[in-house]
């Protein structure tokens, strides 16, 4: 236990000593509030619109309130991966200058050393997805708040699983590779592409049906699920108050993936949590294997 601390103290110091990294970790989410509000924000309010019964109207705030959840749901179901391939660069930095050789000659062991990595990056990791989710939630307070202490509970709760989920993913990949450049490489394409295959820049639901069925295999889907249902459940209860038809409403909950259906059978609640807890444990699991596995094959 004191090795474990006194590694992850170690780590810590140094992965903040590195202003560069912390900084473009921390100014990610933000720079994705900003984007997406500006180029996402319109498509978001003319697709709620134009799925609205001919003769129904709801109040601007109201929609405001509906396009921000979504918005803010996108933008934390991606942090909580890509920010989490940002801050683990210090294992392969390691690797890189020499450092690994001496720590895994020293009589630290294997599954010590991984866990310390672990514990660095989910801490610096939390830290950034928890300062842009209080920035998220300061967003919507402005253009539209309908979230309960119970949704933001169950958000937080979200944020923090995606981030194990997220960590434990990068720690995995991330041990493989030895370079800057290759990790460079590998942050590039995973916050380009993940958005994509966990519905954070499209529903699911717009996606042909042969690759709704295939990204139903993926964790990130059950997560941005999550983030849907917590950001926008207090707007959907606004909307039936505002005289919205109940079978309107369940429609749009499809549309933006609040019900995600596993070849064609509707995922529980409970389901989606024991996916995404599922993949951490899996994960972390395989990457304190390879950990082990490394040293004793040296």
């Amino acid at each position: 236990m004191n090795l474990f601390k006194v590694l992850t103290k170690r780590n810590i110091k140094l992965f903040f000593k590195d202003k560069g990294l912390f900084f473009t970790s921390l100014i990610t989410p933000m720079i994705l509030l900003v984007l997406y509000a500006t180029f996402l924000g319109n498509v978001y309010k003319d697709s709620l619109l134009s799925t609205l019964p001919i003769g129904i109207t709801l109040s601007e705030r109201l929609v405001d309130g509906y396009v921000g959840g979504q918005l803010i749901s996108s933008i934390l179901a991606v942090s909580g991966v890509t920010v989490a391939f940002c801050s683990n660069m210090l294992m392969v930095q390691d690797r890189a200058n020499g450092t690994i050789r001496d720590l895994t000659v020293s009589p630290v062991k294997p599954n010590v050393l991984a866990v310390s990595y672990y514990a660095t990056t989910l801490a610096s990791t939390l830290l950034i997805c928890f300062a842009a989710t209080a920035i998220c939630l300061l967003y919507v307070a402005v253009i539209g708040w309908y979230l309960s202490v119970a949704d933001v509970f169950f958000l937080l709760l979200d944020v923090f699983l995606l981030v194990m989920f997220g960590t434990a993913l990068s720690s995995f990949i991330n041990f493989f590779l030895s370079t800057q450049g290759q990790i460079s490489a590998v942050g590039s394409i995973i916050s380009s592409v993940y958005g994509f295959i966990c519905g954070a820049y499209m529903p699911i639901s717009q996606f042909p049906e042969g690759l709704q069925k295939a990204l139903s295999f993926l964790p990130g889907t059950y997560a941005t699920s999550l983030m849907r249902v917590h950001a926008l459940g207090g707007v959907f209860s606004e909307m039936e108050k505002e005289g919205l038809p109940a079978e309107a409403v369940d429609m749009i909950r499809k549309t933006v993936d609040c019900e995600i259906l596993f070849f064609d059978t509707p995922v529980p609640l409970w389901v989606k949590y024991a996916v995404l807890v599922g993949a951490v444990i899996l994960f972390l699991a395989g990457y304190i294997l390879l950990h082990t596995f490394f040293r004793k094959k040296r």
